[in-house]
């Protein structure tokens, strides 16, 4: 597994020492809003747990998004695709205390150009509830346009995508 730097972000694999912030977060009804709703800690683990085999069968990710200057785990910022996933996603997950200050689109703009020019994908997508305005506006940043929608766990799910340029 890599790691990637960024300005202010260390994208690195999750570790075990992570739970502790990871869980608080998931915790979180307000961060967890558009994502299920909050998760308790035995999940979390569970959830940590797959994002890394994730890793294993796919040889890419999602990363543990560790603010630079103070060493904390603010998220994860990575690339997703699970079986059935519709194409490969860039997507981020902020702890609230870290929203509104461009870590969800440095991070996330170093993932699409891992896509793109270590992976060499052709397209890559997000995956955005409609009342998301707040991730809609980061793929948007990310050069990301509405290209569809579909049904993602009995919810409408909003398709933002980007090709290559």
């Amino acid at each position: 597994m890599i790691s990637l730097e960024t300005d202010r972000l260390l994208l690195r694999p999750l570790r075990d020492d992570d739970l502790d912030a990871y869980a608080a977060m998931a915790a979180d009804p307000e961060v967890m809003r558009f994502m299920g709703g909050p998760r308790d800690r035995a999940l979390v683990w569970r959830d940590m747990a797959c994002f890394l085999g994730h890793w294993v069968m796919r040889g890419y990710g999602l990363w543990a998004a560790e603010e630079k200057a103070t060493g904390d785990l603010i998220g994860r910022i990575g690339l997703w695709r699970p079986e059935g996933w519709p194409d490969l996603e860039v997507g981020w997950l902020l702890a609230r205390r870290h929203w509104g200050r461009g870590f969800a689109t440095e991070g996330g703009r170093a993932a699409l150009n891992h896509a793109f020019n270590v992976l060499g994908a052709g397209h890559v997508i997000s995956l955005i509830r409609p009342g998301n305005v707040a991730s809609i506006q980061v793929a948007e940043r990310l050069g990301e346009s509405l290209e569809g929608r579909t049904e993602l766990f009995g919810d409408e799910t909003l398709i933002y995508g980007i090709t290559r340029p």
